[in-house]
């Protein structure tokens, strides 16, 4: 072969390289054909196999809880700090492929300097031979021998050529890690999204349970008045009055439990915005109704939760970035090859300095060959392939506990408005039982005790099924978030504007 084919050869071989270690698989994750959970057409709200709505939360139909969500993507704060997490996670791509490029520093230096010549001269004998041929060539070495300056204005560049592609795995391994911040990023995006829907609906149901409370306490004292009236004509005895006067009471007392809840609700959506408590009390207090479910609820098939799921995505990123550290580490029990070079002026005058004759130049190849190094080389390579197996394992782990919460989530969405059901049933026969009981106790055929109890278990009835809708509601919200949608609509990350050393943003 002649040299030009050499030649030719090495360069290609410089330029393309191999990169060694496996090549990254994406994991086909084991997901069964269909939810487990059981249809029941006693629900109102049915779930089905079709593609989830990425905005899941328009499903309530509250234009309130639609804004917040809005305000909140825009303002939460640890929402922002993912997503500088993300700005972090570019800049090591950039760390990792500047790799590739050569590396070229320019110097400039002036130094004195003694080289102690004279002295060297002297030990072997120079001066007296000198002083025997010629005294006046012995005096001239004199002006040598003093300190002098040194200019000195150079270019220097490394390279290292990425044969076995050391570099190109640990790009790949960075880009992975991006992956893995942009994930996280969504991950946060969709529990902001579903912690916003939950407050809102918090507070929507604690408002609900006080309206119930306070008409039951309406009624209770209607009961209440009746029997002072009964009292005072002779017909009912001072007992059923105090009777009557504890049951108002009793009510009253549950009511400032929920009247916390509502204010801790409206406390959790400023926060949640990236505002102070009490920010949006005049936007909050005014009372809505906890919205309908969804006839429908479109769930999706398993294989597809995998590609949707935020967690499941960034376990598999994980995955990628641990496959391209073996390579990293692998290549690391090959030779490395850098060439390097020097170019620069050098004179101890500066005028001299645009002289070409005051140029020094140096280059050529360096070849690193790793011959011993007690194991550890070795040893890295192991690790990186024990990390890479330990990433399987938790990629299938978090398939696993995506598909578990569905599950889970299913179960309590549709047992919750099971619940429910029979709570209507319950309160349409306990609202029976009290007008009978009332009109028996007017007519002074029943006693006062059975009105009591009649009205204690509507009231009681009435609450369940009024804390078992708002339940209902916040299992449909811990649904979707088992799904793992919301981020899709909001791919594009906007980077918060923060003062590089600040700790507040303008604005």
């Amino acid at each position: 072969m002649s040299r030009r084919g050499i030649s030719l050869t090495f360069l290609s071989l410089c330029l393309a390289g191999c990169a060694v270690g496996p090549d990254y698989q994406p994991p086909v994750p084991q997901t069964p054909a269909r939810w487990n959970d059981q249809a029941d057409n006693s629900v109102a709200s049915h779930t089905a196999p079709q593609a989830v709505n990425p905005r899941w939360w328009t499903t309530f139909n509250s234009p309130q809880l639609n804004s917040l969500i809005e305000r909140a993507i825009a303002g939460n704060l640890s929402l922002q700090q993912t997503v500088l997490r993300i700005a972090g996670a570019r800049e090591q791509i950039n760390q990792a492929s500047g790799a590739l490029l050569p590396a070229v520093n320019g110097n400039l230096q002036a130094t004195r300097q003694q080289l102690g010549l004279e002295g060297e001269l002297k030990s072997h004998g120079v001066y007296d031979q000198l002083n025997d041929v010629d005294p006046a060539i012995s005096g001239a070495l004199g002006a040598l021998t003093q300190p002098v300056n040194l200019y000195q204005g150079s270019f220097d560049a490394q390279w290292e050529l990425d044969l076995w592609g050391k570099v190109r795995r640990q790009v790949e391994a960075a880009q992975a890690q991006q992956q893995e911040a942009i994930e996280q990023r969504n991950d946060a995006l969709v529990s902001l999204q579903a912690e916003v829907a939950r407050a809102w609906l918090q507070l929507r149901g604690a408002q609900s349970i006080i309206d119930t409370l306070q008409t039951q306490i309406d009624t209770a004292q209607q009961t209440f008045e009746l029997t002072e009236n009964r009292q005072r004509g002779g017909l009912s005895p001072q007992l059923d009055v105090e009777n009557a006067r504890a049951q108002v009471g009793n009510l009253e007392a549950q009511l400032p439990q929920y009247q916390a809840q509502e204010r801790q609700a409206m406390n959790a959506l400023a926060i949640l915005l990236g505002k102070a408590p009490g920010a949006l009390d005049s936007e909050l207090r005014s009372k809505q109704p906890l919205p309908k479910l969804p006839a429908i609820v479109p769930t999706g098939i398993p294989s597809t939760l995998a590609r949707r799921r935020p967690d499941v995505r960034q376990a598999e990123a994980t995955l990628h970035a641990a496959t391209a550290q073996i390579g990293v580490s692998v290549a690391q029990l090959f030779p490395d090859l850098t060439l390097s070079g020097q170019f620069g002026l050098r004179n101890s005058e500066a005028d001299w300095l645009t002289d070409w004759s005051s140029h020094f130049y140096s280059f050529g190849p360096q070849i690193s060959i790793p011959i011993f190094q007690g194991g550890r080389l070795v040893s890295s390579v192991k690790l990186a392939r024990a990390q890479q197996g330990a990433a399987v394992l938790n990629y299938r782990q978090t398939v696993l506990e995506a598909l578990g919460d569905v599950e889970n989530a299913l179960v309590s969405y549709r047992t919750d408005q099971q619940r429910e059901a029979g709570l209507n049933k319950t309160i349409e026969a306990s609202q029976n039982a009290f007008d009978l009981a009332s009109d028996s106790y007017r007519q002074g055929i029943a006693t006062f005790i059975d009105v009591l109890d009649a009205q204690r278990q509507l009231a009681q009835a009435e609450q369940q099924r009024a804390q078992a809708r708002v339940q209902s509601s916040l299992d449909l919200v811990a649904l979707y978030k088992a799904l793992g949608g919301g981020w899709e609509p909001y791919q594009q990350v906007q980077m918060p504007d923060y003062k590089v050393f600040g700790d507040a943003p303008r604005g």
